[in-house]
């Protein structure tokens, strides 16, 4: 309230006693945001979350920041409110009648409630990974904002140039002949797989892995159909068995390489909300690090670690991280900053 400023403090002495559905709204004052929704608490964190969303919606504002609420005076457990303000958030992403409201933001200042409100997620992406749409494809594109309609990926089957084998047969009778072909056939099955793997990382798959899958595909005898459409999205793998398993498990371990990717850089953007280290610019302003960047140095201090080798501006550096000093391979040092961001801000 202090950083909102005076006029923020007035509207709500103006509209005490006057709320409507436990909440007020007053202007944004100093803050960095057109409306303030201030909310009369009650410790129904689940319904309010709810209430505050839908307000948002019908007001068509494009975004919303919430605190971690009732974490404060009011004791509630980080955990308990974690899986609440989730629960309110995905089942409002999934309302088809959702058109206004792009992105929504849990700012989190405490570090030890990250690894709450980090494992609450996790814990709904590893439950509902078979569902129709899954929540985390949904809920994503309101915490990082929604794609635009011409970046959604289409089916694809990839071109791969398959030489034809034709058998003619000839026999004493019909009988003999259709026998053979049976055996034949039979045969051919035999050595045929086929194999789906199903994950919504795959909706994340970029030019770099479509020419993995190319390169797999031209290698192997498999045939390699990309479905994006399907919820979740799949790579249908069919040919020879042994290439199939083969492929098959590079496939999953593309997979969880960019699930592994998305983990970190999530993390990173939370740890970035607490805390930002920073190296000197041009006319002695300083400039942050990138945000996995940050991450490694703030885990390495927090883990008393000495060093740390980190790049700035594509030069290598050891980082003295008791002295905030960094070195390049010249001996050249510069000083560095971490700040600690303020809940105020």
């Amino acid at each position: 309230m202090d950083a909102a400023g005076s006029q923020v403090a007035d509207e709500c002495a103006q509209y005490a006693g006057q709320y409507q559905n436990g909440f007020i709204t007053t202007q944004g004052g100093k803050l960095l945001c057109s409306k303030i929704i201030h909310l009369i608490t009650d410790n129904q964190v689940k319904s309010q979350v709810s209430k505050v969303l839908h307000e948002c919606e019908q007001r068509m504002y494009k975004s919303v920041a919430f605190p971690a609420i009732g974490t404060g005076q009011a004791g509630q457990s980080s955990a308990k409110v974690a899986d609440e303000m989730l629960d309110a958030i995905v089942e409002f992403a999934r309302q088809k009648s959702v058109q206004h409201l792009q992105t929504i933001k849990i700012v989190i200042f405490q570090t030890n409630m990250l690894t709450d409100f980090y494992e609450s997620m996790k814990k709904r992406e590893d439950s509902d990974s078979s569902s129709t749409e899954s929540w985390l494809s949904t809920i994503k594109s309101f915490f990082w904002g929604k794609k635009q309609s011409a970046e959604k990926k289409k089916f694809t089957i990839l071109k791969k140039k398959v030489n034809l084998v034709i058998f003619q047969i000839c026999g004493e009778s019909q009988e003999k002949v259709d026998a053979a072909e049976s055996w034949i056939k039979d045969l051919i099955l035999k050595e045929q797989f086929e194999n789906t793997i199903s994950d919504e990382t795959i909706e994340s798959f970029d030019e770099k892995q479509i020419a993995i899958l190319e390169d797999l595909q031209r290698g192997k005898q498999v045939t390699i159909e990309l479905l994006n459409k399907r919820s979740p999205p799949q790579i249908k793998i069919s040919g020879i068995s042994r290439d199939v398993c083969s492929v098959s498990l590079e496939v999953q371990e593309m997979v969880r390489q960019i699930k592994s990717s998305e983990e970190e850089q999530s993390k990173a953007e939370l740890l970035y909300n607490l805390v930002e280290w920073r190296y000197p610019g041009s006319n002695d302003i300083f400039v942050a690090f990138d945000k996995l960047t940050n991450m490694q140095l703030e885990h390495a201090k927090m883990a008393k670690k000495l060093y740390l080798n980190v790049k700035i501006k594509k030069k290598n550096y050891k980082v003295d991280l008791s002295t905030l000093k960094a070195t390049d391979d010249q001996g050249k040092t510069i000083s560095l900053q971490r700040v600690a961001k303020d809940e105020g801000k």
